[in-house]
Parts: C-alpha cells; sequence; structure tokens
C-alpha cells in the first residue's frame, strides 16, 4: 500500500499549511464585519483575547505533536491519551471544522472576486455556483497532485496579501495623523455580553493555525517543525488581527452598526481612494481565501485518511496516491462535498452563508481544542513527564474553550445563529452514534485501534525512546 511522502517538507513549507489555512487576510477584508457588529469598539480587545487563548491551545498541540508525528492529527493525539472513543469524537468534529471552514472561504473567493471585478467596473460577474466550481476543482487539482506544492502556493499567496493589506492599513492611519482612537481605548460603548459572543467568530480568524499537525508523517523533523509553526502562526496571524481591526474600526468612526452592515470592510474605508489601489486589496483578498480553501481541503483529507487507514471510516479513504503520495480519494471526496453543499445554499446572501459556515467550523475547533487540552497534560503522565506547568497549561486551555462555548450560547444570539449550536450537536450525536454501531458491528475495528495505541504509548513512554519535557 502506498504511503504519504514522508519528511518531504521543511519548516517554511509546514509553515506555509498553517499560514494558508488561517487566511490572515480574510478577517480585515470580510471576517472583522461579524466581530466588530457584536463587539463595536471592543473588538481589538476580543482578538487579544482569542490570539492569547490559541497561543496556550497551541502549546498543548505543540506538546503532542513533538511526541506523536501522525497525519491524523488530533484523531492521533486524543485516541493515544483518552481513548479511541473520544479520539472518534475529535476526528468527527475536525472533518466538520476543515470542511466548513473550506466552505466558508470558498464563499469569501466568490465574494471577493466580486467585489474586485465591480471596483474596476466589470459588470459581467460569473455566477456563483461557477466559481463555487473553480475554486473547489482548482483546489483539488493542487491537493491531489502534491503537498510541498500545495503549501509553497499557499505561503506565497498570503505573503502578497497580507502585505497588500498592512500597506493599505498604514495608509489608512495616515489619513488621520495617526491619531489614537480614544474611543476604542476606552471601550466605548461596547456590550460585555455580546463581545463575549464575538470571541467564538473571532476564534474563526485563526483557525487552522493547527493544521501543520496533519503533516506529522510529510514533514522533516516534524517534532520541531510543527510545534515551532503552530505557536509562530498563531502568534503572527493574532498581532496582524489586532492591528487590522483597529485600523477598520476608526476607519468605520466607531460605527459598529455600519460596519457589522459592510460587505466589503477595506473597500469602504478606502473610498476616495483609487480603484486600483482598492481591486489590489481584494485581489489579495480573493488569492488568500483560495488558499485557505486549499490548505482545509488538504487538512480534511488528511484527517479522513487517518480514520479510513483505521477502517473507522471505508479503508479506500486511507489510500494514498501510487504517484503523488497524497490522500487522494480523501482530498477528492473533500473538494466534491465542498462544492455540493456550498452550492445547495447559492441562492442565499453570500454574506450570511459566509457568516453560518464559519461559525459551524469554529464549534468544530472549539472542541477539539478543549479536548486536546485535556489529552496533553493526559498523555504526559503515561510518558511520565507531567509537570506542574503542563497540567496549568492543560486546564487553562480547556477552560477558556469551554468559555467561549458558553459564551456563544448565552445569551442566545440572534435567529439563525441561535439554531446553529443545535445543528452542530446534531452531527455530533451522529458521530458517537457511528462509534456505536461499529463497536457492535465491527468490534475488531476498535481492539485493533487500542492495540496500536498501545503500543505506540508504550514506545513513547520508554525512558530512551520519550521526548525530553519543556
Amino acid at each position: 500500500m502506498s504511503e504519504l511522502r514522508k519528511d518531504s517538507l521543511s519548516f517554511v513549507e509546514t509553515l506555509g499549511q498553517s499560514v494558508a489555512n488561517v487566511s490572515p487576510t480574510l478577517t480585515p477584508a470580510l471576517a472583522v464585519a461579524v466581530v466588530a457588529g457584536m463587539a463595536g469598539t471592543a473588538s481589538w480587545l476580543v482578538y487579544i483575547a482569542a490570539t492569547i487563548a490559541l497561543l496556550i491551545v497551541g502549546l498543548n498541540v505543540g506538546k503532542l505533536a513533538k511526541r506523536i508525528p501522525a497525519a491524523g492529527s488530533f484523531f492521533v493525539y486524543v485516541s493515544r491519551s483518552l481513548g479511541p472513543s473520544y479520539g472518534l469524537l475529535s476526528g468527527w468534529s475536525m472533518l466538520a471544522a476543515y470542511l466548513f471552514t473550506a466552505m466558508a472561504l470558498t464563499i469569501a473567493t466568490s465574494l471577493f472576486i466580486k467585489t474586485l471585478l465591480t471596483t474596476l467596473q466589470i459588470g459581467a460577474a460569473p455566477p456563483s455556483i461557477i466559481i463555487y466550481l473553480a475554486v473547489s476543482g482548482l483546489a483539488l487539482w493542487f491537493a491531489f497532485r502534491d503537498i510541498r506544492l500545495s503549501s509553497r502556493v499557499g505561503l506565497t499567496l498570503e505573503a502578497i496579501s497580507v502585505a497588500i493589506i498592512l500597506i493599505v492599513s498604514v495608509s489608512a492611519l495616515a489619513q488621520v495623523g495617526f491619531a489614537p482612537d480614544v474611543k476604542q481605548f476606552s471601550l466605548e460603548g461596547a456590550d460585555l455580553g455580546k463581545s463575549l459572543q464575538a470571541i467564538v467568530f473571532a476564534i474563526f480568524s485563526y483557525v487552522g493555525f493547527e493544521s501543520a499537525a496533519s503533516l506529522g508523517k510529510e514533514a522533516r523533523d516534524p517534532q520541531r517543525v510543527i510545534p515551532k509553526a503552530i505557536q509562530w502562526t498563531a502568534l503572527s496571524a493574532g498581532l496582524f488581527f489586532v492591528f487590522t481591526t483597529y485600523v477598520i474600526t476608526q476607519g468605520f468612526q466607531d460605527d459598529a452598526t455600519k460596519l457589522g452592515a459592510s460587505g466589503a470592510p477595506l473597500g469602504d474605508i478606502l473610498a476616495g481612494q483609487s480603484a486600483w489601489i482598492i481591486a489590489l486589496v481584494y485581489f489579495g483578498a480573493a488569492i488568500s481565501s483560495f488558499a485557505c480553501a486549499l490548505a482545509s481541503i488538504n487538512a480534511f483529507g488528511r484527517t479522513l485518511f487517518s480514520l479510513g487507514r483505521y477502517q473507522i471510516l471505508h479503508r479506500s479513504l486511507g489510500l494514498a496516491h501510487q504517484k503523488h503520495k497524497t490522500p487522494h480519494v480523501a482530498v477528492t471526496i473533500g473538494a466534491v462535498v465542498n462544492f455540493v453543499l456550498v452550492a445547495l445554499l447559492s441562492g442565499n446572501s453570500e454574506v450570511d452563508t459566509f457568516g453560518w459556515y464559519g461559525t459551524i467550523a469554529s464549534y468544530g475547533f472549539i472542541v477539539v481544542y478543549f479536548l486536546v487540552s485535556i489529552a496533553a497534560p493526559v498523555y504526559l503522565k503515561k510518558t511520565g513527564e507531567l509537570t506542574t506547568r503542563d497540567t496549568v497549561i492543560g486546564a487553562v486551555g480547556a477552560t477558556l474553550m469551554a468559555l467561549s462555548l458558553v459564551g456563544s450560547l448565552y445569551p442566545p444570539p440572534p435567529y439563525p445563529y441561535n439554531l446553529l449550536p443545535y445543528g452542530f450537536l446534531v452531527y455530533m450525536l451522529l458521530g458517537v452514534a457511528w462509534f456505536y454501531v461499529l463497536k457492535a458491528r465491527a468490534p475488531h475495528t476498535l481492539l485493533g485501534i487500542e492495540n496500536d495505541l498501545e503500543e505506540a504509548a508504550a514506545a513513547a513512554g520508554s525512558p530512551a525512546t520519550a521526548v525530553a519535557a519543556e
């Protein structure tokens, strides 16, 4: 059976997977409108809180990535720490997280392309469904062929788009003489309850920062490279989000209602500037969101690949291409399902569907981040490496994710966001039901996983092979 291409990715290429999956440009180009519509002048502070929370989660992910280099990342991490039942739960949650991220970014790409064409006064924009098909098809082509090509393309596109946004942001500050925004610093008019709700969608700005972990079989020196890529991505993205959110909020004169209703925040604050400058911004946003959709399908494919290898799902999903060494069956399913699901709701407002899909993706990531924060200290205890610091970091990460989830439910958000948590719960219950079906119909599958995990844990826990504690 063909395997994934081992030891093929450098640190920069591994970093490219996480950076592209975050899609930093998406936040100032579109997502900030959703956050600011809830948090108002506290939006920059919401992003600081989210950055701290995800840096802590990243520490927990890094501890496991150092010790368990695997393509299934969170499914394998949680399985080896808490058992295959929780591992299946995390893998199931991660599938939704990566898939709905790809869907949200496919829609975002369509929005940005249309804004770009409108700015250039090109009236004949292609239908949304054609753009969805093109994004899904092109993502499949890259994902099918070579993860190195995908990572390099993603990082290059993100570097270009981030540079464009930073230049525009500094230009916007120059227009107000770099004067500080007193209303933002004093949090004038901010609502604490709505700000807590905004944290869930703010987390969506970062989701995928950990996706370098899915390259555990393909990165060179994964025990060192993957934790480093995860932390660099979370910190650099957080600084970028805080800065650009502050600039855009100031550009809207701190009017949260107006900003929340904007489908093109950067374009709106650049009104009056050259159309070519605005077009350049949304060209950068379009290539950034495509890079994120591609990275999400790559990560989805590797999670599905791992579940197929363990025969939790059909074993054909665990096949790797003979020539390209990619999980070709899994990424093909990801790209096809991505297109079908975004096409089904193509009659709705794209800004609305972007928000719906992004919120559902956030729930998937929050569940997994919660589980991995518990799994890290449990695994370290099994290997005899647990320290008080590890316990505290795990507890804080789990607590912050739990608070983020609670904050999204109470007070209840407006319709239809109030229904999304329950829709996600139904999806997770289907995963639980599938676990019990496997347990009844194919107990050898779960027994095989347990035996494999026990052997791996025993090898990792021996004094000769254990990784030194931080």
